[in-house]
C-alpha cells in the first residue's frame, strides 16, 4: 500500500480506510511500498490465507464479519504454532469502492487488529471483475526454535482439541437453507450462535503459550477435524485412534445429531472450525487442559497417537470404526 503527492483512486482509498489502521512505526504510515518488522531476537512465523466470495464467505455476509474472518483465520494459524501476533499485510481485490461496504470492513479490521495486537503493516489493493478476494499474510513471534509444527507427534501422545467441533459447518447450512435451518426454525438463538461460528471465527491466541510449552505437534482445524488430523499424522509419520463420543460438541450440534438431522461425519469433516488441534505427552495433557480452563476455554482429549502409517481411525461409543466418506472440505 502506497500514497503519493498526486494520489490515485487507489491511494485515496488506502488513505481513507486503511492508513488509520497502520499504527505500528514499521508501517511508515503506508507511505512506503515496504514495512519493517522487528524480531527482538525471536523467530518470525509467517502464515497466509485468502478468503474469496462464494467460497469462504457468502456474498450476503456483512462486510464487518468478512473483515474479521479474513484476519482471524490467520491468527488461528499463529495460535496453533504457539506464536504471538506481530502484524499483517492485506491484499484486497474489489469490484467497486463503495463506502457502505468499505467503511464497516475497515472499522472491523481495525478493531480486531487492536484487540489481537496485530497491526496492519501494508499491502495492496486491486480491482477485479470477478468475486471479491481478501488475502492476509500474518506474522507472529516465537522464541527461537520454539514454533510448534506438525511433525512432532509421537505414539502415546494424547490428542487434544479446543472449543467445539462442527458449529461452523452447521452455521453455513443454516445460511444456505439446509437441514439445520429447518430443524432450528423455532430456535433463533441456536441459529445465530451457529451462524456466528461460521462468520466470525474465535482464534485461540490466549492459549498459544500453552501450546508452545506442552504440545509436540499442532495445527488449526480449518478444513475439518478428520482431514486435518490426517494431515498432522502424515506429517509426523504416525496414526491415531479417536473416540468420536469424546469430540466436543455445542448443545445445538449435539441436539441436531440426536434428532438425526445431521450425521457425525458432517461435523468431523466440516470446515471453518478454527480450533487448535494438538498432540501432547500424557504427563502434560492435564496442564494444557488446565491452561485452557484458566483462559475460559475448554480443551478436550479425544484420542491417542499410535504407531502406524495408515490414516486415523474414528471409533464410536461401542468401539466400532466409523467409515467416513469424506474427511474434510476440499478447495478444488
Amino acid at each position: 500500500m502506497t500514497n503519493t503527492q498526486n494520489p490515485s483512486a487507489e491511494d485515496s482509498l488506502i488513505a481513507r480506510y486503511f492508513k488509520p489502521l497502520a499504527t505500528d512505526p514499521g508501517a511508515f504510515g503506508l507511505v512506503d511500498d515496504a514495512a519493517v518488522l522487528s524480531s527482538f531476537g525471536d523467530d518470525i512465523v509467517v502464515t497466509t490465507d485468502a478468503v474469496i466470495e462464494g467460497v469462504h464467505y457468502l456474498a450476503t455476509d456483512p462486510p464487518d464479519t468478512i473483515a474479521r474472518k479474513a484476519l482471524r483465520v490467520n491468527l488461528s494459524d499463529l495460535a496453533a504454532k504457539g506464536a504471538t501476533p506481530a502484524g499483517f499485510v492485506l491484499t484486497l481485490a474489489l469490484r467497486s469502492r463503495e463506502d457502505a461496504w468499505l467503511q464497516p470492513f475497515a472499522d472491523a479490521l481495525g478493531e480486531d487488529a487492536k484487540e489481537f495486537a496485530c497491526p496492519l503493516l501494508g499491502g495492496d489493493t486491486v480491482s477485479t471483475p470477478g468475486p471479491q478476494m481478501i488475502s492476509i499474510t500474518a506474522f507472529g513471534r516465537v522464541p527461537q526454535g520454539r514454533m510448534v509444527g506438525r511433525t512432532g507427534a509421537r505414539p502415546g501422545d494424547r490428542i487434544l482439541v479446543t472449543g467445539t467441533i462442527g458449529d461452523a459447518a452447521l452455521g453455513l447450512d443454516v445460511l444456505t437453507g439446509g437441514a439445520a435451518a429447518a430443524a432450528l426454525a423455532t430456535d433463533p438463538a441456536a441459529r445465530e450462535a451457529l451462524v456466528s461460528r461460521y462468520r466470525v471465527p474465535q482464534p485461540r491466541n490466549p492459549l498459544a503459550w500453552a501450546v508452545r510449552d506442552h504440545a509436540t505437534a499442532a495445527m488449526d482445524v480449518s478444513d475439518g477435524l478428520a482431514g486435518d488430523l490426517t494431515k498432522l499424522c502424515a506429517a509426523s509419520g504416525v496414526s491415531a485412534m479417536v473416540d468420536v463420543a469424546s469430540v466436543p460438541l455445542s448443545a445445538a450440534a449435539a441436539s441436531l445429531i440426536a434428532r438425526n438431522v445431521v450425521c457425525v461425519e458432517t461435523l468431523l469433516a466440516g470446515g471453518d472450525d478454527y480450533e487448535v488441534l494438538c498432540t501432547v505427552p500424557p504427563a502434560q495433557a492435564d496442564a494444557l487442559i488446565a491452561a485452557g480452563r484458566a483462559a475460559g476455554l475448554a480443551v478436550t482429549a479425544i484420542g491417542t497417537i499410535v504407531a502406524g502409517k495408515q490414516g486415523p481411525r474414528f471409533l464410536d461409543g461401542q468401539g466400532q470404526e466409523l467409515v467416513l466418506r469424506r474427511l474434510s472440505y476440499s478447495h478444488f
